[in-house]
């Protein structure tokens, strides 16, 4: 299964959910972008990742683009703002309300990761029961 993780700038929450879900669920796949990519992932949110052994330093934010949503078979949404982005006609998007930890200090940021990370592992979670997208998003047939 493929999933995409959004959020505006794909700087911080869809970068954190990318991560996490790479690092617990290796045999799916996770990509992430934004509908406005920042010049990079958000200092805070680099440095909250790299107190759970987390290296985003590398990352850089990317537009997502149409063949990443044509790709994925689950998209979560975070603050995505773009209907033409978010809204994908024939995909199931999930809508994970999680603050944006842009300009928060740190003790925030922390706080949202540890959110976002229960996000991902309830997630990894449903896809180990083999439930994998909700029924809305699976194909008719």
């Amino acid at each position: 299964m493929t999933v995409l993780f959004l959020c505006r700038q794909n700087a911080g929450r869809s970068q954190m959910a990318h991560a996490f879900f790479e690092r617990l669920a290796p045999n799916h796949v996770a990509i992430s972008g934004g509908s406005e990519p920042a010049a990079s992932v958000h200092s805070a949110v680099v440095s909250a990742m790299h107190e759970v052994g987390i290296d985003l330093s590398g990352r850089t934010p990317r537009r997502v683009e149409q063949a990443m949503l044509q790709r994925a078979d689950l998209v979560i949404s975070m603050g995505c703002d773009d209907p033409a982005v978010c809204e994908y006609p024939g995909r199931k998007v999930e809508d994970w309300s999680i603050e944006d930890p842009s300009s928060k200090p740190i003790e925030d940021v922390r706080r949202i990761r540890e959110q976002v990370r229960a996000r991902v592992e309830a997630l990894v979670a449903r896809l180990g029961a083999g439930e994998g997208a909700p029924p809305a998003a699976r194909p008719a047939g």
